[in-house]
This record gives C-alpha cells, sequence and structure tokens, in this order.
C-alpha cells in the first residue's frame, strides 16, 4: 500500500509539502488512533448499537488542529455525549 502512494510522489513537496503524504499519512493516523480509544472508552465500536446500560454514545465530530514537526494538520475527532 506505501509502495502505491509512493508512486504519486514525483518532488519533495509531493512528499512533505502542504498537502503532502506525509500530512495526510500523520492525519489518518491520529484520526484512527483516536477513534480506536473512543471505542475503548465507550465498550463498543463505531457503528455498532451501544450496550445496555451504557449513556455515553458518540455525537458527531468536532476539528481540531495538532501541530507536527512538518506544520499543523487538521484532524476529525469523535465527540462523545
Amino acid at each position: 500500500m506505501l509502495d502505491e502512494l509512493l508512486q504519486e510522489c514525483k518532488t519533495p513537496p509531493d512528499l512533505f509539502g502542504e498537502g503532502g503524504i506525509l500530512k495526510q499519512l500523520t492525519t489518518a493516523l491520529v484520526e484512527r488512533a483516536l477513534e480506536a480509544e473512543l471505542s475503548t472508552h465507550l465498550g463498543y465500536k463505531k457503528h455498532e448499537s451501544r450496550p445496555e446500560g451504557q449513556s455515553n454514545s458518540r455525537n458527531g465530530y468536532s476539528q481540531k488542529k495538532v501541530q507536527c514537526d512538518f506544520g499543523v494538520a487538521e484532524i476529525a475527532v469523535s465527540s462523545q455525549a
């Protein structure tokens, strides 16, 4: 999969620029990790029914900015209610 993504990268900005692959991969990794953390906290995965007796649930997303070595990445963070 990584080799397929890198085939599209022809110049350093393709890798490290504002819309480069490094920023895209970092954003996807952070979002996936946060989603897994929330699933563990809530006790059920995204798109599954909330367990009986569980009062917390997913409640949409909000945008957050994260400072990284390559600049700022905007991520979608799942909310809970």
